[in-house]
């Protein structure tokens, strides 16, 4: 962006006469592994005072900016959403929100929708924005990309936005595992967390189970199993271990035989151990955490669904050492 730019206020980019229109060209961008390429450019109209640089960057007031109606993030975390405030009223807004002309005054948000938030929260009457055109396969694809690169949809939302693609762009597993960069066989493990009965969806996305717990419910075959282990998942604290364990039990001798086996795959643990576990857990901000053996002798298992959850886990035991 030119340095006359940066130094102008809202107003001079609004200018006196907001319904005054010039024509100007866009980039449109197509959706890569390595991000977007400027492909084409396509015409369109802005309000006159709204200067735009030649790589389609320009400064708007965040209020102009709306949600992308194929935003797959459907929830925000608050405290992360503070986190950012906090660092964007310290050191800005660093990379440009990606947006599209709505065509009645306001713009789309492609990608940037928790900076937009931040920026709202930290009170700026202006952000840097990088004005685009995408078709609707484009809008989700871009979206979708922004949030996994940043880990922040929970496993719900990343396994709706993988079947969307899949259905809006007629593309199958191995196609949408390559436009974002994923194995097939995480793209296929995600879409089938859809399968789950919504009430243990919701479990998933609140915590209560990890996507271990849930691909192990998949496991069974028999939906009143499956309703019982979840049970047994959530009342009892099973680790993904256990749980995988009991998921073979069902598969291979149906109720009346899990039920037989119940005290020898899972036993009643140690009120002193499940304390302990639940500790951890708070600790790791994981649920799955679970003690082999007891308080004097045995080790600890500290499960893991991701990078962002390994590094987490690593921070923690890191400064407990320091």
């Amino acid at each position: 962006m030119a340095k006359n730019a940066l130094g102008k206020g809202l107003g001079a980019l609004l200018g006196e006469n907001p319904a005054a229109q010039e024509e100007v060209a866009v980039s449109t961008g197509a959706v890569t592994n390595g991000g977007l390429h400027n492909t084409t450019l396509k015409r369109t109209k802005l309000p006159a005072a709204i200067k735009m640089e030649e790589d389609g960057s320009m400064w708007l007031d965040p209020a102009l900016l709306k949600p992308n109606p194929k935003q797959p993030r459907i929830e925000f975390n608050q405290k992360q959403l503070d986190e950012l405030c906090e660092s964007i009223k310290s050191n800005g807004i660093l990379q440009p929100i990606i947006v599209e002309d709505a065509g009645d005054g306001s713009f789309y948000i492609i990608a940037g929708e928790r900076r937009t938030r931040a920026a709202r929260m930290a009170g700026l009457t202006k952000v840097p924005v990088q004005l685009r055109k995408f078709d609707e396969q484009q809008k989700l694809e871009m979206a979708l990309i922004e949030n996994i690169q940043r880990a922040d949809l929970n496993p719900i939302e990343e396994a709706t936005a993988y079947y969307n693609l899949i259905q809006m762009g007629d593309l199958n597993q191995e196609e949408v595992a390559k436009r974002v960069g994923k194995a097939r066989a995480t793209v296929a493990n995600a879409i089938r967390l859809l399968k789950l009965p919504e009430d243990i969806q919701h479990a998933l996305v609140n915590g209560q189970i990890t996507s271990g717990h849930a691909r192990a419910l998949l496991m069974v075959k028999n939906d009143a199993d499956m309703r019982v282990m979840f049970a047994k998942i959530v009342g009892n604290g099973l680790s993904v271990r256990e749980a995988e364990a009991l998921a073979d039990t069902y598969n291979g001798g149906g109720r009346a035989a899990a039920k037989k086996d119940d005290d020898k795959k899972v036993q009643k643990k140690d009120p002193d151990v499940l304390a302990f576990e639940q500790e951890l857990r708070n600790i790791f901000g994981t649920r799955d955490v679970s003690l082999k053996g007891d308080i004097n002798k045995g080790f600890i298992i500290i499960g893991f669904d991701n990078k962002k959850d390994f590094d987490r886990i690593y921070e923690v035991l890191m400064s407990k050492k320091a």
